[in-house]
């Protein structure tokens, strides 16, 4: 059985936050710009720049937050890292562009 790595570009303007309710198995690259991950209930902060990238390796929501304007690469190799449109409509993730505040 072959595993199959699935990806997306997402540009996040200065101070926005991108939310993924589970980190286990997704990755964010940072393409331009600066991004903070952080990861619930983990005492680590990750400042990634432009080339570097971060993995999560538990079940933990991980927010993304733009330090400035920003490009990242979204990839994963479990379905659950795809955003999933469930029958409302409603995307799983959420971009939230109002300041630092929790996503």
């Amino acid at each position: 059985m072959t595993t199959q790595t699935s990806r997306f570009h997402l540009s996040l303007a200065k101070r926005t936050i991108f939310t993924l309710p589970d980190a286990a198995g997704v990755g964010i690259e940072c393409r331009s710009g600066t991004v903070w991950v952080t990861l619930d209930n983990d005492p680590r902060d990750v400042v990634l720049e432009a080339g570097e990238r971060f993995e999560g390796d538990s079940h933990r929501r991980m927010l993304v937050s733009a330090l400035e304007p920003s490009c990242i690469t979204v990839f994963g190799s479990r379905p659950a890292a795809l955003p999933v449109h469930a029958r409302d409509q409603r995307s799983p993730w959420r971009l939230r562009s109002h300041g630092m505040s929790p996503a």
